[in-house]
């Protein structure tokens, strides 16, 4: 959600490009991925049963002449070796941009104008004028633009900021602080002219991540959330799908969330209640052969679930955002 006048300082082009690196998509295990795996895409558009027109990314235009159509997305993208694939009814992208132009309005924010793209999509892909693979959100409602405003307000009031903040070699890797403001996110500050304002770094990220904060809010203002850990910390996190991770690491201090606003604690505090009763079903099944101490940890899991109270983001957005994280970067070959 940004302001129509965003301000973007202090970023070199490696800062930059060390942020975007933050969220590549890559494996659970931390491996590289194969360097000979599928990449690019298909788009392929059909009518009253033809297929039309192909489309590598990569590559350019396909012959489609020696295709049996129809053919899923999935095997469309197996086929031509792609990592992707979007199968369009002709005259689906014509729809969607004339429905976005009647439902838009003058002051839109980005927010509100890529979630009316978002669920126009969603709904050719319900008619089943649209259709891709892999659906890696499939399942995620599409909240409106109320919630997120709300959730926003939640997290970072007007006025405030969010910081990342990643070291590696006891040095600053990169950050970034967005300070919002009555309109928006107003400033994007990178750590290009925050370094020199940091003063003597004592090499141990855990102390040395206060004079970043420091720094920060002496030139954006107050902080709502920070978020500090060294580089390869913070990308196993992104797709780490043990339940409980940001939790234990916030625990033993592998990330430092400070300060950490209540809407953002509540969901890992229940991250952090759900890896224990899994260890502990862990511990009874070894000791409990006839299984009955662990199904009723199960069961009262269960129960607990079903009635916990949601975190306030989660209960507003409709779903976890770690877990839309993890969803939007785990790849596996």
């Amino acid at each position: 959600m940004l302001s129509p006048h965003v301000r973007f300082e202090g970023f070199t082009a490696t800062d930059w490009v060390r942020v975007l690196s933050l969220f590549r998509p890559r494996r659970t295990t931390g491996e590289l991925r194969d360097p000979n795996r599928p990449r690019g895409g298909v788009i392929a558009i059909h009518d009253h049963g033809r297929l039309r027109k192909l489309l590598h990314t990569n590559v350019g235009r396909l012959g489609i002449d020696d295709i049996t159509w129809p053919m899923t997305a999935e095997e469309l993208a197996t086929r031509h070796e792609a990592s992707f694939c979007i199968v369009l009814e002709s005259g689906t992208l014509e729809r969607i941009m004339e429905r976005f132009a009647s439902r838009a309005r003058k002051g839109d924010d980005l927010a509100t104008q890529t979630l009316t793209l978002f669920s126009l999509a969603q709904a050719e892909l319900a008619a089943g004028r649209l259709s891709a693979w892999p659906l890696r959100l499939r399942g995620v409602p599409i909240p409106t633009a109320g919630m997120v405003r709300t959730s926003l307000d939640a997290v970072c009031p007007i006025g405030k900021a969010l910081v990342l903040g990643i070291f590696e070699g006891g040095e600053l890797w990169t950050s970034v602080a967005l300070r919002r403001g009555q309109d928006g996110i107003s400033l994007i500050l990178g750590p290009d002219e925050i370094r020199g304002d940091m003063g003597l770094l004592s090499g141990d990220w855990r102390r040395d991540y206060r004079h970043l904060s420091h720094a920060i809010e002496d030139r954006v203002g107050p902080i709502a959330f920070g978020c500090y850990a060294e580089t390869a910390t913070f990308r196993a996190l992104e797709v780490d799908p043990s339940p409980g991770a940001w939790a234990r690491a916030a625990f033993v201090r592998d990330i430092i969330l400070s300060p950490l606003p209540a809407p953002m604690a509540i969901p890992l505090g229940i991250d952090a209640s759900r890896a224990a009763f899994l260890a502990m079903r862990k511990v009874m099944e070894r000791v409990d052969s006839g299984g009955v101490v662990a199904g009723s940890i199960e069961r009262l899991w269960d129960r607990a679930a079903k009635s916990a109270q949601h975190g306030e983001l989660e209960e507003m957005l409709g779903f976890h955002p770690l877990e839309l994280l993890r969803k939007l970067l785990v790849r596996e070959d």
